[in-house]
Order: C-alpha cells, then sequence, then structure tokens
C-alpha cells in the first residue's frame, strides 16, 4: 500500500468515504507545523471530518521552518 511506498499519512485506513477536503487538511497542519514539532496521527484525526477511520499515519516532523534576518 500507500505506507509501504513511503508516505507518512494515508486516507481511510477504515475504508470508510471520506471528506474531500481531509487529505488537504493533513498536508496544510503538516507544511505549517515548526519542523522541530511532531505531528501525530491523533492530533491530524481531530481536524478531520472523518475521524479515526478517515486518515491513518505515523508521527512525522512539521516542515515549516522559521528563518530570523541578521
Amino acid at each position: 500500500g500507500i505506507m509501504e511506498a513511503g508516505a507518512n499519512f494515508a486516507s481511510s485506513p477504515g475504508r470508510i468515504l471520506i471528506h474531500a477536503l481531509d487529505p488537504a487538511k493533513v498536508g496544510d497542519r503538516v507544511a505549517l507545523t515548526d519542523s522541530r514539532v511532531y505531528v501525530t496521527p491523533e492530533k491530524i484525526a481531530r481536524l478531520t471530518q472523518s475521524g479515526v477511520k478517515g486518515i491513518g499515519g505515523i508521527r512525522t516532523k512539521g516542515h515549516y521552518v522559521v528563518q530570523s534576518r541578521r
């Protein structure tokens, strides 16, 4: 499956119909989370309409990097 191919999150591990915007919410949360902070599947599932049966995955670090000007 997609998780074996290297994805950190996958849609519909519970084989249910998910909301069309749930994958976008996952991508948004990972992209806008600080790179020093982990995003867990439980945190992501609370944001989606489908819940834990709609989105599954592994803990992953955020991708947002804050750079300060010198």
